[in-house]
C-alpha cells in the first residue's frame, strides 16, 4: 500500500468503529432495522388536503369522531407546512430541498382549502408559483405541471387533480378542463394486458388510476356517448379492484402521496363512506407524526437491513458484529419477508421481496437482489435459505426485459421512466446471481449464465460515452438533469468487480472507462457530489470510496498509474469521511432518494450505512 494512504490509523479506527456502534445500535427491538424517512412537504400537503376535502364532503356519512379526528390531523399538518415553508415562499420534497413546482402547487392547494386564516402564508406561495409558472391562471399552471412530468401523467393527474379539488382552478365544472381523464374503465381488463394497453401511468400507480379517473369522469363526464357508458359501467367493477389490492394497512405502497390521492378523489365523487376511504384514513391517523408531518412512506426496513448487512459484511467481518443468534433472528426475519403466493396489486410471482415489512409493499427487483446478498452474508447454507434463494433468483430471472436489464416491478413495461431496465438494478442481480450461482440446481445455472450475459451485454449498452451510468430510484437535486452517476456508476462498478473475481464477467471490460469517471468526479475536498463539480455528500462519498477501495483489487501491479490513483483518490476520500462525521460521530443526510417521479427523499441511515461499507472495505485494503 502507498505510504500516503493510512487506512489503519487511529482517526480512521476510531471513526469506522464508531460509525459501526451507531448502525448496531439503530437496530429496533426485534434486531432488524427501520430507519427513519425523512418529514415531506409534499406528502404531509397531500395529506392535509385529502382530510379538508373529507371534511367537506363526509359531514353527513360520517360520524362525529371521525370528523374530530380529520379536524385535528389536518390542523397539525397545516401547522407543519406553514412553520416548514422555505425562505422563498415555496416547499420542497424535503427541508432539505429547494422549492419546486409541484410541492408548492399542492401546498398552497392544501393550506387554501384547510385554513382559509393561513394568509401570509398563501401569499408567499401564491408569489412563488406566479413567479415560476408565469400566471396563477389555470391554464399556464396547468400547462407548467404537464411539462414538468411529460408523457408520464402518474404525478401530473394527480396534481392537476388536487387543485382542482382545493378550488384553486376555479369553481365548478370547468376546474376540471385541467385535469387529463385517466382511463380507469381499462382496470378492469385483465393484468396481462397493461403493459399491451399504452397506460398513461407507470405499474405501480394503479390506484391513481382508478381513483383521480373517477373523479374526473364524475365531474366531468366526456361528450362520446359510448365512452361514457363504458366508464360508468366500469366504475363499480374499478372501485371493488381498488378495495381488493388496498393492503391491511390501509396505504397503497405504503405511500402517503397516493393514497391521499385516492381519498380526496373518492371523497369528493360522492364516496367519504367507502371502506378504502375509512382504511385509508386509519393509514393517515397511524402514520401522522407527532410534529404533523407525514414522510412520503412509512418505512424502508427490508432495505436498510439488507444494506446495513452488506455494509456489516464489506471488511469481511459480519461474525464480528453480530453474534450467532443474532444472525439467525436475521435470516429468520429476511426469510418472513419472502412473498410466497401471488400479489395482489402487481400480479407478481411468488418469489421477491419488498421494500418493507408492512403489507403495503410490493415485491422490486432492488430489494430482492439486496435480500439473496444479505442471506449469503448471515450463511446461506440450510435447506430453507437455499429454496428462498431458488425462489428469488427464478423471480429476477422472469423479470429480466428483452434488452437484457432489469425493471423495478414488472417485465416490459418500458414506455415510462420509471419502469424501464436499469443499470444499478441491472448490476444487484447480477451480483446476487453471482453469489449464489454454486449453490444451485443445474437448471438455474444454466438460465442464469444466459441471462447474466445478457445482463453485461445490457450495462456495455447503456454505459455512457463518458464511462458513467445513472441509477433508476436514486438523483441528485444539484446535478444536471437531476441525476446522480455518482451512485449509479459505483453501484454497477462494484458488481462488476466482484463478477470479474469470481469468473463470471463475460465479454469485455467496461470496468477501466467507470473507474476513470469516478476519479474524474472526485471533488478538490477529497468527497463527490452527485456528479463532477456537484457539492460533496456522505452519502457519495461513501459510495465512491467504497466502490474505487473495491476496484483496487484490480489494479495494476504495484507502481501501476492507476493503481497510485486509486490509492490516492480512496485516502482522500476517506480523509473527507472521517472529517465531515466529526470522527464518525455525526452523519448528516442529503436528498439523494427518488420516490415516484421526481419525488425527493432522504433516509437517515444511508450516510451511516455507506460509511461503514466504505470505510470497512477501504481498511481491508490496507
Amino acid at each position: 500500500m502507498n505510504s500516503t494512504l493510512d487506512l489503519n490509523g487511529e482517526r480512521v479506527r476510531q471513526a469506522l468503529a464508531r460509525a459501526t456502534g451507531k448502525l448496531l445500535d439503530s437496530r429496533v427491538a426485534a434486531g432488524h432495522w427501520e430507519g427513519e424517512l425523512s418529514s415531506s412537504a409534499l406528502s404531509t400537503a397531500t395529506a392535509v388536503l385529502a382530510l379538508a376535502v373529507l371534511l367537506r364532503n363526509g359531514k353527513e356519512r360520517l360520524d362525529r369522531p371521525l370528523l374530530t379526528t380529520c379536524r385535528r390531523l389536518a390542523d397539525q399538518g397545516t401547522n407543519w407546512l406553514v412553520g416548514n415553508r422555505n425562505p422563498d415562499g415555496g416547499f420542497g420534497d424535503t427541508v432539505g430541498s429547494p422549492s419546486n413546482l409541484s410541492t408548492t402547487a399542492l401546498a398552497w392547494g392544501a393550506l387554501t382549502a384547510a385554513d382559509p386564516g393561513c394568509d401570509q402564508a398563501v401569499a408567499a406561495t401564491r408569489a412563488w408559483l406566479t413567479d415560476k409558472a408565469g400566471s396563477l391562471d389555470a391554464k399556464a399552471l396547468a400547462a407548467a405541471i404537464a411539462a414538468r412530468y411529460g408523457e408520464d401523467r402518474t404525478f401530473s393527474a394527480p396534481i392537476l387533480t388536487a387543485c382542482a379539488l382545493a378550488g384553486v382552478f376555479g369553481p365548478g365544472a370547468g376546474a376540471w378542463r385541467r385535469v387529463p381523464q385517466l382511463p380507469f374503465e381499462l382496470a378492469v381488463c385483465p393484468p396481462q394486458w397493461f403493459k399491451w394497453l399504452r397506460l398513461p401511468v407507470v405499474s405501480y400507480a394503479l390506484p391513481a388510476l382508478i381513483a383521480i379517473g373517477q373523479v374526473r369522469h364524475h365531474f366531468r363526464p366526456t361528450r362520446n356517448p359510448l365512452l361514457r357508458l363504458i366508464r360508468s359501467l366500469a366504475r363499480r367493477r374499478s372501485l371493488e379492484l381498488l378495495h381488493t389490492i388496498q393492503p391491511a394497512s390501509g396505504g397503497y405502497l405504503e405511500a402517503v402521496p397516493l393514497t391521499s390521492f385516492v381519498i380526496m378523489s373518492l371523497a369528493a365523487g360522492g364516496q367519504a363512506d367507502h371502506p378504502v376511504v375509512l382504511r385509508g384514513l386509519d393509514f393517515l391517523t397511524a402514520t401522522a407524526r407527532g410534529d404533523g408531518s407525514w414522510p412520503i412512506d412509512t418505512n424502508l426496513a427490508t432495505w436498510v437491513t439488507t444494506q446495513s448487512l452488506a455494509a456489516l459484511a464489506a471488511g469481511g467481518d459480519l461474525e464480528a458484529h453480530l453474534t450467532a443468534v443474532e444472525r439467525q433472528k436475521l435470516r429468520r426475519w429476511l426469510l418472513d419477508q419472502q412473498y410466497h403466493s401471488l400479489h395482489p396489486y402487481t400480479h407478481a410471482d411468488p418469489g421477491g421481496w419488498a421494500w418493507t415489512d408492512l403489507p403495503g409493499g410490493v415485491p422490486d427487483a432492488d430489494d430482492t437482489a439486496g435480500a439473496l446478498l444479505a442471506l449469503r452474508c448471515l450463511g446461506g447454507g440450510d435447506a430453507e435459505s437455499s429454496q428462498a434463494a431458488c425462489a428469488g433468483i427464478t423471480w429476477l430471472l422472469d423479470l429480466q426485459n428483452a434488452d437484457g436489464g432489469i425493471p423495478t416491478f414488472c417485465r416490459g413495461w418500458g414506455r415510462l421512466p420509471f419502469d424501464r431496465s436499469s443499470p444499478d438494478l441491472t448490476a444487484h442481480a447480477l451480483l446476487a446471481w453471482s453469489r449464489w450461482r454454486e449453490d444451485l440446481p443445474p437448471r438455474l445455472q444454466s438460465r442464469l449464465q444466459a441471462a447474466r450475459k445478457r445482463g453485461v451485454e445490457y450495462l456495455a449498452a447503456s454505459q455512457r460515452e463518458e464511462g458513467a451510468w445513472a441509477p433508476l430510484w436514486f438523483g441528485n437535486q444539484a446535478a444536471a438533469g437531476e441525476e446522480n452517476p455518482t451512485y449509479g456508476t459505483a453501484r454497477v462498478l462494484l458488481a462488476l468487480n466482484r463478477l470479474s473475481r469470481d469468473g463470471d464477467l463475460p465479454g469485455g471490460d467496461i470496468r477501466g472507462p467507470a473507474t476513470a469517471w469516478l476519479l474524474d468526479a472526485q471533488n478538490p475536498d477529497g468527497g463527490w457530489g452527485g456528479a463532477g463539480g456537484v457539492d460533496s455528500t456522505i452519502e457519495e462519498t461513501a459510495l465512491a470510496v467504497q466502490a474505487l477501495a473495491d476496484a483496487l483489487e484490480a489494479a495494476s501491479a504495484p507502481g501501476g498509474a492507476m493503481k497510485t490513483s486509486l490509492e490516492v483518490a480512496i485516502s482522500k476520500g476517506v480523509g473527507w469521511l472521517v472529517s465531515e462525521t466529526q470522527g464518525g460521530r455525526d452523519f448528516k443526510p442529503s436528498p439523494i432518494g427518488l420516490y415516484f417521479s421526481k419525488l425527493w427523499y432522504y433516509e437517515r441511515q444511508y450516510p451511516v450505512i455507506f460509511t461503514v461499507a466504505a470505510l470497512s472495505r477501504a481498511a481491508s485494503t490496507a
